[in-house]
């Protein structure tokens, strides 16, 4: 069963955010759009240098409005313990959410059961709280951040150019599509 266009649900948990530790819930979802960035668990070997890669375009994602959020389901005091002691997650400046209930990754359909951790899962949500678009990846598969801006604008595109489409490898400014009965077979 797929996540897209549906709300997200509701939940609140702890999180680690530039020395600090904050609530988080739903509400923060609200209004602007977020990247939801599961992974299995903080001291580990593929997970910091897909955070570091996801940090590496941080101010891109912020410019464009978005806020991101990490959540595997260690707790905010592992967040904090492990962006303490790691060269690479010490310069996170992006939400850490911390997930030890397993109701976050449960909700987004990403709880592996059986090891008790969260699949490496990418949500993107619009400012209405909706999932737009999703990428789950096995364990030993890293994630690349930069293919998460290009999803992000065509997703932003597409919700404020209603009856037009991204194709596949679309760009900024590139060619987009407007689905008409004059269109079917002649692409």
């Amino acid at each position: 069963m797929s996540l897209i266009g549906k709300k997200v649900l509701p939940f609140t948990a702890q999180a680690y955010h530039n020395g600090d530790f904050i609530t988080v819930s739903d509400e923060n979802f609200k209004g602007k759009w977020s990247v939801v960035c599961f992974y299995p668990a903080d001291f580990t070997f593929v997970c910091p240098t897909e955070l570091e890669d996801l940090q590496n375009e941080y101010a891109t994602l912020k410019e464009l409005g978005v806020e991101v959020y990490s959540v595997s389901t260690d707790t905010h005091f592992t967040h904090k313990a492990w962006h303490d002691h790691s060269e690479a997650i010490s310069k996170i400046e992006y939400i850490m959410i911390g997930d030890p209930s397993q109701k976050l990754s449960r909700n987004f359909e990403v709880l592996d059961e059986e090891a008790g951790l969260a699949q490496r899962g990418t949500f993107i949500i619009d400012p209405d709280g909706i999932v737009q678009a999703v990428e789950i990846n096995a364990d030993g598969i890293g994630r690349d951040a930069s293919t998460l801006v290009n999803k992000i604008k065509a997703a932003q595109y597409v919700r404020n150019n209603p009856g037009e489409v991204c194709p596949a490898k679309w760009q900024e400014g590139g060619e987009t599509l407007k689905p008409s009965l004059d269109l079917v077979g002649k692409i």
